[in-house]
């Protein structure tokens, strides 16, 4: 009996994202799993004065498109399926939790760049994924050791 059936892999897209698909990659074949990819896109959060009205739709848009293309083309090298590619919009930690909740995964697989320091701890993004998931959490230490 395989210890994981179904693995989310919540990417950045940067060039540290294929260090963490390997090690899921890994996994997978080694349990026989399925893969999901997902990656999210924070809401644009600009300061600006009364006087001047932003509409950053537009921007958002094309960061969302460009993060589609991205993780296809992540996705293919894996062979993972479009139908298990996820580009979603929103909080990182909230959208991988409900992904994780409506796929029913069992591990969820994040990049980590182990800094130290509580302040830097508890802002991470692997750490905010790891203290509400309803399942393993596996960081992958990614960037300088």
């Amino acid at each position: 009996m395989s210890l994981y059936q179904h693995i989310l892999v919540a990417i950045d897209l940067t060039e540290e994202a294929d260090a963490v698909l390997k090690k899921a990659r890994s996994i997978a074949e080694g349990n026989n799993a399925k893969l999901t990819l997902v990656h999210v896109v924070e809401p644009l959060s600009v300061a600006y004065g009364s006087d001047i009205p932003l509409d950053l739709t537009t921007l958002q848009d094309e960061i969302t498109q460009q993060a589609r293309e991205r993780i296809s083309r992540l996705a293919e090298k894996i062979h993972v399926e479009k139908g298990e590619q996820h580009v979603v919009y929103g909080r990182p930690e909230r959208e991988v939790h409900r992904i994780a909740e409506e796929s029913d995964i069992d591990l969820i697989v994040v990049g980590s760049h182990g800094r130290h320091g509580l302040a830097l701890v508890l802002g991470s993004t692997s750490t905010s994924i790891l203290h509400g998931a309803s399942c393993d959490v596996l960081a992958v230490r990614v960037g300088k050791h």
